[in-house]
């Protein structure tokens, strides 16, 4: 496995010494935002999680080989790449055997982090059912990851342009708790509401690590998703998003858009019809999912020594 996988001497040290480690995608670097904001906010989020106690170890395929820990120029490179696969379990082997680019998805950092034996990772948004899946069977595979994988994804909810109450359903079939940060409700990206109710509420990064600690050493393997709500400043209301996601998904059927296009096709659409305000939205909520991610990690390192 060590020819197809480079751990960065920072990660691979903070490993070796127990130290609080989070795992970052790479989609939202070459799919999410557009360049050089993309770039600003990937060190951004590196620089709050050290603040925190934490090492970051952003993850994606470089030339065929998976990097745990990329260097500052390497995000750049990402950032700037053309091409560049969204990469989850099922294109692993594909763009590693062909010595292509490609950035993890949350199924894919998952999958990743847990190769390196890190359990906490930021992010976000899930992924989840889409609407109308139960005709198109569109479901992410973020959602199964998240069943087989010892993983705590910290985000803000599912994307909102999902049907939540169907990926809460599927959740709750694979056994992976939903817990709210300080809330009792499901937050919905870009807003803190959604009217679905999470698992459980828990009110701090040491009783979620001791969650963590009791769950993994119980031998009850798979992930945990902790969702964070979008800072009130920063929160969208709740009808204007639904009404440009509405609007987004017509335009979305009427065009043929289908499969792994669907999802960035509607975040730039809803990004325009809400004249750029979602995009800040998006970049507020990861940074504070980051912030927590490190809390997080740092005290069930803590727990671990």
């Amino acid at each position: 496995m060590r020819e197809y996988i480079n751990i960065s001497q920072e990660v691979k040290e903070a490993l070796k010494n127990n130290k609080a480690v989070v795992a970052l995608e790479s989609t939202i670097i070459s799919h999410g935002m557009p360049y050089p904001e993309n770039v600003k906010m990937a060190l951004n989020v590196e620089k709050i999680i050290r603040a925190e106690g934490a090492v970051p170890a952003t993850i994606a395929i470089l030339d065929g080989v998976i990097k745990i820990g990329l260097s500052p120029d390497e995000i750049e490179i990402l950032a700037k790449a053309k091409n560049v696969y969204k990469v989850g379990k099922r294109d692993f082997a594909y763009v590693v055997s062909k010595k292509l680019m490609g950035a993890t998805t949350v199924s894919g950092t998952s999958l990743a982090a847990a190769m390196a034996g890190i359990k906490v990772f930021a992010t976000g948004g899930i992924g989840g059912v889409h609407r109308g899946a139960t005709e198109t069977f569109d479901i992410s595979r973020d959602l199964e990851e998240l069943s087989e994988v010892d993983i705590c994804v910290i985000c803000a909810g599912a994307k909102s342009i999902l049907d939540l109450g169907l990926t809460l359903e599927y959740l709750e079939t694979k056994g992976v708790e939903v817990i709210g940060y300080q809330t009792k409700e499901l937050p919905a990206f870009y807003s803190r509401e959604s009217g679905f109710n999470v698992n459980y509420q828990l009110d701090t990064p040491k009783e979620i690590a001791s969650l963590l600690k009791a769950k993994w050493e119980l031998g009850l393997h798979g992930g945990v998703v902790v969702a964070n709500p979008i800072p009130k400043e920063f929160s969208m209301d709740a009808k204007i998003i639904n009404d440009a996601i509405d609007q987004a998904l017509v335009e979305a059927k009427s065009s043929g858009i289908k499969g792994n296009e669907v999802t960035p096709f509607l975040l730039s659409k809803i990004k325009h019809i809400t004249e750029g305000s979602s995009l800040e939205s998006n970049i507020e909520l990861v940074y504070n999912n980051a912030k927590l991610a490190a809390q997080i990690a740092f005290e069930y390192a803590n727990k671990n020594d």
